[in-house]
């Protein structure tokens, strides 16, 4: 008998192995402005017209750049405010008698 072994051989990478290996190359970055778009985000009506009202204004949004929406979510922030301020406010207490007729 012999005493010789076959040596094992070497690993073999696959190019999937070597892609994950190496090192990912970001994108350059652009600086051209995106156009508006969108959010996708659904606004589901809560019953009340004038928080319903408030809330579609929101979607003026979609349609401006991002600077833009800022003035939007600060007046429907304004608007929201209002609505629960009167929500919160109080009837005004029933008018007395002026004059008291007591016997």
């Amino acid at each position: 008998m012999s005493d010789w072994m076959p040596e094992p051989e070497p690993a073999r990478r696959d190019e999937a192995d070597e892609a994950a290996a190496a090192p990912a190359v970001p994108p350059a970055p652009s600086f051209d402005p995106v156009p508006p778009a969108p959010l996708g985000v659904a606004r589901t009506p809560t019953g009340h017209a004038g928080v319903d009202t408030r809330l579609e204004r929101l979607a003026d949004a979609d349609h401006l750049a991002t600077d833009g929406h800022t003035e939007v979510y600060e007046d429907v922030h304004r608007g929201l405010r209002e609505e629960l301020t009167s929500l919160d406010a109080r009837p005004a207490p029933a008018p007395t008698p002026a004059h008291d007729h007591r016997s």
